[in-house]
């Protein structure tokens, strides 16, 4: 299915907009490698300066495949983003387009200037609506869109593509605005708003308005591509709105050349989006529409309250709350917390029943839970990620530090036949033995040797496996959970006994929205924790910085 865009021979029509899936380096990297039917690569928008964007919840469904997001132009500056970019490796059949964006016709060049050069185009982020001082508040005025393209394009020499908002009374307008400026093509559209969302008398998204995208922003989409083809003849990127092949039809007899799928993909796993649009386009060449069946419509993302009951603290940094009821949730899952006015985090249940939680002190968020009062009513959503399904009769070994434990608790209880391997570095810092020990073997290690066996947990685990005989090791089932060294090194040992097959590890990697689509939890392999996850399979490599 091979287009041509910009100077480029492309391998497939379908682009990703903008802050969505592919905003790490290492998620660019394997669509590149695996989805041939995306031709153009967007990146998350860059500015000048790292900016940590704002608090959870940064995403919200207000109907079925309909969502708001406030990401907050999340990003590590244009130094590290080019630094990071160069590593990729650009199949001939792709396009590379990297989003920036600037408080100023300065800055716009600057970033410009810093990303060019491992960048095949740059999309000028002239649209987003909830950000103040970005975005939006400069796309709608049409000198300052014909300026900042005309002085991004003085002084790059690859295409320069202004993204354009819906926000504005006439879109043509400032679509030629961009041509005056000397664009190479424009993309449009960006969310709508802002809107908002509220649950149980609460703003949910943290910045309290964000823009608005999914099913329900489609027709204006096509209008816009409509009014744009209408006075200009330039390459056109549409987005908004498009999950069917139907959808991708209509706007690209809209005007669009190029079609962005964005909200859609949420919920989908790394092969599930595959899949999809593996579909998508035989659905174009084949006159048919049925990659809509894979669209996950049946995502919630709605908050239920909980009251909590008790919260017992184990040391100065470390409590376990437990909550008035009984969740539904499977081993392997994790459930988002959200504490209005504060903000969410994902957390593996340390028990469904009664809902239970160890929660360590590492930031605003757990702090704010180690003094949480009882009787005070939070809430939650979920359950998201992937049940663990071992196989029958799998003799499970689950190593686990810090929270842990919360992830491997009921995958012991669930599926019996279990030993946990539990590490702390002092005695005080264990918790939950009772209730580990009703239902495995448990195998404690504290650094200091304050309790069990003194030193690392990985080196009990070694001693263990070395007793084992052939056979009970072809059948056993690791879980990981922990830091990141506790996990890398326990998968290390586990490897000098058993294949990577039966080794599955799970690493925070700062989940945010939980399904999919703002990539902050992507793994070195280009994984999604939250959608592909939590457990992986093998052992994930140490995280890029940046």
């Amino acid at each position: 299915m091979n287009t041509e865009f910009l100077g480029k021979n492309i391998s497939g029509l379908f682009t990703i907009p903008s802050g969505i899936v592919t905003t790490a380096t290492s998620i660019i990297q394997a669509t590149f490698d695996e989805i041939p039917q995306i031709g153009v690569i967007t990146t998350k928008s860059v500015g000048l300066e790292s900016r940590a964007g704002n608090r959870e919840p940064v995403y919200s469904q207000y109907a079925p495949g309909c969502f708001v997001n406030a990401v907050g132009l999340t990003n590590p500056g244009a130094r590290v983003a080019a630094e990071l970019m160069s590593e990729l490796k650009v199949p001939e059949d792709r396009f590379l387009l990297t989003s920036i964006f600037g408080g100023s016709v300065e800055e716009f060049v600057e970033v410009a200037k810093i990303m060019a050069p491992v960048s095949d185009g740059l999309e000028l982020n002239l649209s987003c609506p909830h950000a103040t001082g970005y975005g939006m508040a400069m796309g709608q005025d049409p000198e300052l869109v014909r300026e900042i393209t005309a002085a991004v394009k003085a002084v790059v020499d690859i295409p320069v593509v202004p993204k354009l908002t819906p926000n504005t009374p006439n879109i043509a307008e400032i679509a030629l605005a961009a041509v005056e400026g000397g664009a190479d093509a424009i993309c449009a559209i960006n969310t709508l708003g802002p809107g908002y969302t509220s649950a149980h008398g609460h703003p949910v998204l943290s910045n309290g308005a964000g823009g608005m995208s999914g099913k329900a922003v489609l027709p204006i989409a096509l209008k816009c591509i409509r009014e744009i083809r209408a006075v200009c003849d330039l390459p056109i990127i549409g987005c908004g709105g498009i999950s069917s092949a139907a959808d991708v039809r209509e706007t690209m007899d809209a005007g669009a050349d190029i079609v962005g799928i964005g909200s859609a993909l949420t919920g989908l796993t790394t092969a599930e989006m595959a899949d999809y649009f593996n579909q998508l386009e035989s659905d174009i060449c084949f006159a048919s529409n049925k990659a809509e069946n894979h669209i996950r419509y049946d995502i919630d993302m709605n908050f239920e309250p909980v009251v909590l009951v008790k919260n017992e603290r184990i040391c100065d940094d470390i409590c376990v709350l437990t909550f008035d009821r009984k969740i539904n949730i499977q081993a392997g899952e994790f459930v988002f917390l959200w504490v209005p006015g504060v903000g969410e985090k994902p957390f593996s249940a340390l028990s469904d029943d009664p809902f239970q939680l160890a929660v360590i002190d590492v930031g605003i968020f757990t702090h704010a839970l180690m003094d949480l009062e009882v009787g005070t009513e939070v809430y939650v959503r979920g359950p998201h990620g992937i049940a663990v399904q071992p196989h029958d009769g799998a003799k499970i070994m689950a190593v686990a530090g810090g929270t842990g434990l919360a992830a491997v608790y009921q995958l012991a209880r669930d599926f019996g036949n279990a030993e946990i391997f539990t590490g702390a570095r002092t005695a005080e810092r264990h918790y939950y033995l009772d209730e580990c020990q009703k239902i495995a073997d448990v195998h404690i290690a504290t650094d200091d040797g304050s309790m069990g066996f003194k030193g690392f947990v990985t080196e009990m685990l070694r001693s263990r496996l070395q007793e084992m005989s052939k056979q009970e090791l072809e059948n056993i089932m690791f879980y990981n959970c922990g830091p990141a060294p506790m996990v890398h090194a326990a998968a290390a040992v586990q490897r000098e006994f058993c294949g990577d097959h039966q080794i599955h590890s799970a690493i925070d990697y700062l989940t945010k929205c939980g399904v999919g689509i703002c990539g902050a939890c992507a793994t070195p392999e280009g994984k999604r924790i939250c959608v592909d996850g939590p457990f992986i399979q093998g052992d994930p490599a140490p995280k890029p910085q940046g």
